[in-house]
């Protein structure tokens, strides 16, 4: 028997495996302030309940990685401080983030979270490391998919150039 063969939880995390978790268990800490305060500046009952499913997508994260983290002997970064809840109306109206650019915030970091869970996939030596983060990408497409459908139900998606005229195609 190798030194990575049998229970993967025996095995060594890489460096890179370190690195990657670390800094993907930070993300989503800092995930949670923000979306927490995006929580007191958005007005839509959905959106707020997406966001509150990307807090706890979050804080799940946050939990799962610095347990592994933990286990192998590597301190995680420390939490931020938890947001206290704001009223809506006491946000000046020039300071709120609108709702259109929440769900764009969602979006962007959602895309984000699938590249950095198929980086750490594709990197990770360790099985368990790998469907860890493969069930974290699973979590985060689905999120992506709920922003996505919300987006277009609440008339907020800025689509990019659409192909108005469209090819025909020729059957042979």
């Amino acid at each position: 028997m190798g030194i990575l063969s049998g229970n993967p939880k025996d095995e060594p995390l890489h460096y890179g495996e370190i690195s990657q978790v670390w800094a993907f268990s930070t993300a989503a800490k800092g995930a949670i302030s923000a979306y927490q305060a995006f929580r007191s500046h958005a007005g839509d009952k959905d959106l707020i309940k997406l966001i509150d499913d990307v807090i706890e997508q979050s804080r799940t994260e946050v939990k799962e990685s610095d347990t592994l983290l933990n286990d192998n002997g590597i301190a995680p970064a420390p939490a931020m401080p938890e947001r206290p809840q704001a009223n809506l109306e006491d946000i000046p109206v020039g300071a709120r983030f609108t709702d259109p650019e929440i769900i764009a915030a969602i979006a962007r970091d959602t895309a984000m979270g699938l590249v950095a869970c198929s980086q750490i996939i594709g990197s990770s030596i360790r099985e368990d490391v790998g469907l860890l983060f493969s069930k974290y990408h699973g979590q985060k497409a689905m999120i992506g998919a709920k922003a996505l459908r919300l987006s277009k139900e609440k008339g907020w998606l800025i689509p990019p150039p659409l192909q108005v005229k469209r090819p025909e195609h020729v059957t042979v």
